[in-house]
Order: C-alpha cells, then structure tokens, then sequence
C-alpha cells in the first residue's frame, strides 16, 4: 500500500482509453450474445415450443453456454483468432447468450396463456403470435435482464485481458507483474470508477424500465 501511494497518474491517457475499451468489449459481446439469445430462448420455452425434440436439445445448448465460463471461452478464441478485444467479444458473446436466453426463457414461460392462445384462435402463425402476444408483454423484463447482463459483462471483461483478450485487464495483468504498484493502484481505481458508474447507470435504466 505504501509503495501504490501516489498513484501513477502519467499514462491516465491510454488507462482511460482501455476502459474504454473494455466497456466497448462488452457492449458489443453483450449484444452478440443478444443476438444469438433471441432464437435460443424462443426454442428453449416450452410454452412457445412444445415440441420435445426442439427444446430439449436448445435447453442442452443453454446449458453448455452457460457452463463455460466467458473466461475459459476468451482463453480458446485467443488461441483461434489472436490477441486483442475481438478474442474477449466472442468469449463473452457466447457465455452471455446461454446467460440471457436461460433468463428470457423462463421470463416467457411465467406470463398467462390467456393472450397467446387468444391470438392463436384467430389463425395466427408461430412469429405473429411472439409479435403480437408475447413480445408486449414480457418486453420490459427482457430488457431489464439484459442491462443486468451487460452491468455483469463490463465487470467480468476487467480480467479477460489476464489471457491476452484485451482492455484495461491487460494493463492490470503488466502492471502485477512488473510489480508496478503506483500504475497498479491507478487502474483499480480507475476499475472502481468505471464499475461503480455502470452500476449506476444500469440501475436507472431498470427503474425506468418497471
């Protein structure tokens, strides 16, 4: 603690940018795991999709999704496609879409049959049903996971940077190593910062959301 005091104030510059980055990284790992959540959790509800032969195996999917940790998906996809951010966005595309389509899933499976089997006696198909009917009325609890998702995301892409995936991890990792504790104290309070504004933020955004 004595050697971490002043805090090393001369890169701020390129610190703040990699948290930058890292926020970056899991935008847009959060909406790919959106992305390939919005089919998933359709399959994997069973009021949407009876049929066993479909949901069993999109709920076995889920399950693989969410059993392997954005981590461990980061530390394959860098051996797979190299360094950098891109390795962390699909690292968390991936264990975020099982996250976020187990959690819409179950969200869908709560709501009252009444409105989707109204719209099912006037002849309407599969799509116009999810549409019409369900999308209305689960829409703010869909949106409420997913902030709380993308508020988990920023949080764990801090250390995807431990395996070479990029962001402020990384400048975490090099300045452990080098036992720089006057940069090394900078950036966790840079972490904080960052952290504790998205908590925030994410927070306000689901009270306006209920």
């Amino acid at each position: 603690m004595a050697r971490a005091w002043p805090p090393d104030l001369s890169e701020l510059d390129l610190l703040l940018f990699r948290a930058a980055q890292t926020v970056a990284m899991a935008t847009v790992g959060t909406s790919l795991g959106i992305a390939i959540a919005a089919p998933l959790c359709l399959l994997a509800s069973r009021n949407v999709t009876p049929e066993r032969a479909i949901y069993h195996p999109a709920r076995w999917l889920l399950d693989l999704l969410r059993g392997v940790d954005s981590f461990v998906f980061a530390l394959l996809f860098v051996v797979a496609v190299g360094l950098g951010p891109f390795a962390g966005v699909l690292g968390i595309g991936l264990h975020s879409a099982g996250s976020t389509a187990k959690l819409w899933s179950e969200a869908i499976e709560t709501i009252e049959p009444g409105p989707l089997e109204a719209v099912a006696m006037t002849g309407a198909g599969r799509l116009k049903i999810v549409f019409h009917a369900l999308l209305p009325d689960v829409l703010p609890s869909l949106l409420s996971t997913s902030l709380y998702i993308w508020e988990f995301n920023i949080r764990t892409s801090t250390v995807l940077g431990l395996v070479g995936a990029g962001g402020i991890g990384q400048d975490l990792k090099n300045a452990v190593d080098l036992l720089d504790f006057a940069s090394l104290a900078t950036i966790l309070l840079i972490i904080v910062a960052m952290v504790t504004t998205i908590d925030q933020l994410s927070a306000w955004l689901r009270r306006r959301l209920i």
